[in-house]
């Protein structure tokens, strides 16, 4: 089974549809094998985001994601990385089409509510960063 890696970004967790948005991965044939609530530091942030920091906004996505909790989750199943880039929808929730989370929860390009891994390669790598083989399941 395919895995990839979630996380639900500190605009959504503070909008309170964490379950919301786990519902539609589960409704779509996603399934939850981990799944905890932490908060980033500036250093957990910036080594996570590190492809990113000779970018202009690198500073204030750091910013945003210790601005709160966030959800980070290992979702499992067929093609899990595309069906979940499928769900979240354009990373600019202006763009995204009708019944995508970024459509439905986000407020702009930059709290847009969701991240989702954008490769395998990713994934593998990002599902390490925060989970331990033990976690999950």
């Amino acid at each position: 089974m395919e895995q990839t890696l979630s996380i639900i970004k500190p605009d959504a967790v503070k909008k309170g549809v964490i379950g919301k948005i786990a519902d539609r991965f589960e409704s779509n044939g996603l399934r939850i094998a981990a799944m905890k609530k932490i908060q980033l530091d500036t250093k957990t942030a910036g080594a996570f985001y590190a492809i990113h920091a000779e970018r202009p906004f690198f500073g204030e996505l750091v910013e945003f994601m210790t601005s709160g909790p966030v959800v980070v989750m290992v979702l499992e199943g067929e093609n899990a990385m595309s069906k979940n880039r499928d769900l979240m929808g354009a990373t600019n929730p202006k763009e995204a089409a009708a019944g995508t989370i970024r459509a439905d929860f986000a407020e702009s390009i930059d709290a847009n509510a969701v991240h989702g891994s954008d490769s395998l390669e990713n994934a593998a790598n990002e599902i390490q960063f925060f989970f331990s083989k033990e976690e999950v399941i």
